[in-house]
């Protein structure tokens, strides 16, 4: 008799039908061209005859993925998230990092994922995008496992003097989750004086550094 131990049928895993498969399909190029769009135009210039567009489908097939502007726009926030989520996954990881370090890398990838336009952009204060985020789980979710994670860093890269102490550390952070959508990385790309580096370098050199002469 087999030592090994079969799985009953209700334990084995469950295979997608072919439908399934192309609805996650179609569902991910949905998601995929909503985030370049609104890492390109910004919620508010987006619109969802676009997005079918780029896809390939009509309007009517892309409501039955998602009911709504906002709906599509959240699903592309979350996904970033969740990048964001797996990046500091990877941070964490690495347990001869410093604090700062750790810091650093966030910020750099960032500003990778903005440079790449794969970023989306925030939505305005007013926006019904905003609105529809704050009653998202998911986003909610991952935007407080993101802020703790950071947070826990900044602290102790405070207590170990590599951070400004005097700064709340609340400041530390949104100057970080700035660097996601900081309108001078687009500015000094446009110039076309500088390789995608180069810009890199000199955004974390004002962020870390500041701009005072050494």
């Amino acid at each position: 008799m087999s030592s090994a131990v079969e799985k009953s049928p209700s334990e084995a895993p469950q295979k997608r039908s072919f439908r399934q498969q192309m609805h996650l399909a179609r569902e991910d190029a949905i998601v995929s061209a909503v985030n370049r769009l609104l890492a390109e135009k910004g919620f508010e210039a987006m619109t969802v005859d676009e997005v079918a567009a780029e896809v390939g489908i009509a309007k009517a097939s892309l409501y039955k993925h998602f009911p709504s502007k906002e709906d599509l726009a959240a699903a592309a926030m979350v996904r970033v998230m969740d990048r964001a989520r797996a990046f500091l996954d990877s941070l964490e990881g690495r347990p001869d990092s410093r604090p700062i370090e750790q810091l650093r890398a966030v910020a750099r990838w960032t500003m990778e994922v903005q440079l790449a336009g794969e970023m989306p952009s925030l939505p305005s204060a007013n926006s019904s995008l905003r609105a529809s985020l704050t009653n998202n789980k998911a986003y909610v979710d991952g935007l407080m496992d993101v802020s703790e994670r950071l947070g826990g860093w900044i602290t102790q890269a405070q207590a170990d003097g590599s951070l400004n102490n005097t700064l709340p550390p609340i400041a530390v952070l949104y100057t970080l989750f700035a660097r996601a959508c900081d309108p001078v990385l687009g500015f000094l790309k446009g110039s076309g004086q500088y390789s995608v580096d180069e810009i890199i370098e000199m955004v974390l050199s004002t962020c870390f550094d500041g701009l005072k002469s050494r």
